[in-house]
C-alpha cells in the first residue's frame, strides 16, 4: 500500500499576510499536511512591514525581521526569494515566476499585498521611466535602504501625502536633521481616517516637531538641476505655483491592491482579488488574504483584518474548523503618528441621525476626543494627542458592551476600569491581546517584552502597546526588565 503525497500549497507573497498565514498553518500542524512554497520578491524572509520607519531612522534591517531563511529550512517549508511570480496556470496547476521556472502546485494562496500609487507628476520621472534620482517610494525594505543613503543633514525633503507612511517619513527624516515640508491634498492630514477637527490637532502636533505642512495643495512638477533632465531632484513646484528647494521627494500618496499576478492568472478582480466568506475565489483551489484580497467589497488594507483572514483560512486548509467563515473585521488602530499618539475605531463620522455624538477638544494641549453612539453603544471613536481611553474604548467597541450612563465616563479610564475586570484590558490592539493573557505569559516565565511577544504575539504588530508590556512586567516581576528591539 502506498501512501498518498502531500497536497502542494503556494503562497505568492512573503508580506506581513502571509506571514501570519504561515504562523497559523503551524499551530495547527498545516506544515506537516502539506508541501508548502512560499515565493517572496524580496529577498530574504519576512519583516514587519509597519516597523519600516525604524530602518529608515537608522536600525539595522535584521532587526524587524520576523522570519529569517532559518524559519523556513527549520519547519520544512520551502522559501523561493528574490524572484517575481508572473502567472498562475489554474488548469496545470503550475506557478510561473520571472526566471522562467515552473513550480507545481495544488492548492495556491495570493497574498501579494499593495503597491505605492506613483502620481503622475511632471518630472517625477527619468525618460527610462524609473524614479528621478532623489525621487523615492516608501514601501519595502530596500526604499528605506535607499532613502537612508540618500538624507543628508541640513537638506531639504518634500514628502508628498499626509497619511500615515507620509507623516511617519517626514517625522524620521527631520529627526535626522532636514527641513522637511508635507504636502497634503486634502484639507487635513490623515482624511481617510481622521475628520476636519481631529487632523487639525494632528497637524499642531506634527508642526510642533519642526515639520512645515501644506495641506489642499498638490506638486505639479519635480524640476532637477538646470541643464541636467535626467540629474537628481533639485526642486519642486506646486499647484500654487511656488517652487521648493528639495534634495529629495518621498512619495507616500496612498497604496493599491496588487492584483497584476490575478489578472494574468484569469482570475475575477474588482478593485482587489474577489473572494468569497472562505477566502476563495470563483477558481477552484485559488484563496486571497490581506491588502490584495477584495471581500464583499471592500478592501481593507491594514494588518488586522489580514490576521483574521489568514486564521480562517488555516482553519479551513486544515481542517480544523471546516465551517470557519471570515464574515469582515471591526477596524481599531492605536499608533503613534510620527511621534503623536492616535487611536480610531469603528466609523470615523454619524452615518444616522439619531447618532449620539460627543466631542472633547483641548486646545492647549492639542487633544481631540470623538465618540459616536447608536442606541446606547459605541459606533466609533477617535483620539488625538490623549488615547488614554483607548484600550477600553476597544472593548466597548470590539464586544457592543452597552455605554456607561454618562458617556463621558467612557474617556475616564479608571473609571471604566474600575467597573469591569482589570485583567480583560485590551493591551495590544493589533493581536487582540488582553492583560489576563499577558499576565499568564509573565507567571508561566517571559521575562522581556520579547518573550511575551514570542508566547502570546502582544507587541508584535506596530509595537505602540511595548511600553504597555514593559510596566506590566516591572509590576508582576523584579527581575531587569530588557525591552527587546523592534520586530
Amino acid at each position: 500500500m502506498t501512501s498518498r503525497r502531500p497536497l502542494a500549497l503556494a503562497i505568492i507573497g512573503n508580506g506581513m499576510a502571509a506571514c501570519r498565514l504561515l504562523d497559523e498553518l503551524v499551530s495547527r500542524d498545516g506544515h506537516t499536511r502539506y508541501e508548502i512554497t512560499v515565493f517572496g520578491e524580496e529577498p530574504g524572509g519576512a519583516y514587519n512591514r509597519i516597523l519600516l520607519s525604524h530602518v529608515l531612522g537608522g536600525d539595522q534591517p535584521d532587526s524587524i525581521v520576523t522570519k529569517p531563511p532559518s524559519w523556513y529550512r527549520e519547519l520544512g517549508i520551502r522559501l523561493v526569494d528574490a524572484v517575481a511570480v508572473q502567472r498562475l496556470d489554474t488548469v496545470r496547476k503550475t506557478v510561473k515566476t520571472a526566471d522562467g521556472a515552473h513550480h507545481r502546485f495544488d492548492l495556491a494562496v495570493l497574498a501579494t499585498g499593495s503597491q505605492p500609487q506613483v502620481p503622475a507628476i511632471d518630472g517625477v520621472t527619468t525618460d527610462d521611466g524609473n524614479l528621478r534620482p532623489g525621487a523615492f517610494v516608501y514601501r519595502t525594505m530596500d526604499d528605506c535602504l535607499r532613502m537612508r543613503a540618500h538624507v543628508r543633514p541640513g537638506a531639504s525633503a518634500i514628502v508628498l501625502g499626509g497619511g500615515l507612511l507620509g507623516l511617519e517619513s517626514a517625522k524620521v527624516l527631520s529627526d535626522a536633521g532636514l527641513h522637511v515640508t508635507v504636502v497634503h491634498a486634502a484639507e487635513t492630514l490623515m482624511n481617510a481616517q481622521l475628520d476636519p477637527m481631529a487632523g487639525e490637532m494632528l497637524r499642531r502636533k506634527i508642526e510642533l516637531c519642526g515639520i512645515f505642512v501644506r495641506t489642499g495643495r498638490t506638486i505639479e512638477a519635480v524640476l532637477p538641476g538646470e541643464g541636467d533632465p535626467d540629474g537628481p531632484v533639485q526642486a519642486v513646484t506646486l499647484d500654487d505655483g511656488k517652487t521648493l528647494p528639495a534634495d529629495m521627494v518621498v512619495l507616500a500618496c496612498g497604496v493599491r491592491p496588487r492584483i497584476d499576478v490575478a489578472r494574468a492568472s484569469g482570475l475575477p478582480v474588482n478593485r482587489g482579488i474577489v473572494v468569497n466568506d472562505t477566502l476563495a475565489t470563483e477558481v477552484p483551489g485559488i484563496y486571497a488574504i490581506g491588502d490584495c484580497a477584495e471581500h464583499r467589497g471592500q478592501n481593507y488594507g491594514v494588518a488586522g483584518p489580514a490576521w483574521e483572514q489568514a486564521a480562517v483560512l488555516a482553519d479551513l486548509l486544515t481542517g480544523t474548523s471546516p465551517q470557519a467563515r471570515y464574515r469582515g473585521s471591526k477596524l481599531f488602530t492605536r499608533l503613534k503618528v510620527a511621534g503623536v499618539d492616535v487611536a480610531t475605531m469603528g466609523t470615523a463620522r454619524p452615518e444616522l441621525e439619531t447618532d449620539d455624538v460627543i466631542e472633547v477638544v483641548e486646545q492647549a494641549r492639542s487633544s481631540y476626543r470623538k465618540l459616536i453612539m447608536r442606541d446606547g453603544r459605541l459606533m466609533g471613536a477617535m483620539l488625538v494627542g490623549n488615547t488614554a481611553a483607548a484600550a477600553s474604548l476597544v472593548q466597548l467597541f470590539d464586544r457592543g458592551d452597552p455605554m456607561p450612563g454618562d458617556p463621558l465616563e467612557a474617556l475616564c479610564p479608571a473609571l471604566v476600569g474600575a467597573a469591569g475586570d482589570p485583567a480583560e484590558k485590551m493591551v495590544c490592539n493589533c493581536n487582540r491581546v488582553c492583560q489576563a493573557t499577558i499576565d499568564q505569559a509573565i507567571s508561566a516565565g517571559c521575562e522581556t517584552v520579547e518573550a511575551i511577544g514570542a508566547a502570546t504575539r502582544a507587541g508584535t504588530g506596530c509595537g505602540s502597546c511595548k511600553d504597555d508590556l514593559k510596566r506590566l512586567l516591572t509590576r508582576r516581576t523584579a527581575l531587569p526588565i530588557r525591552l527587546a528591539s523592534a520586530g
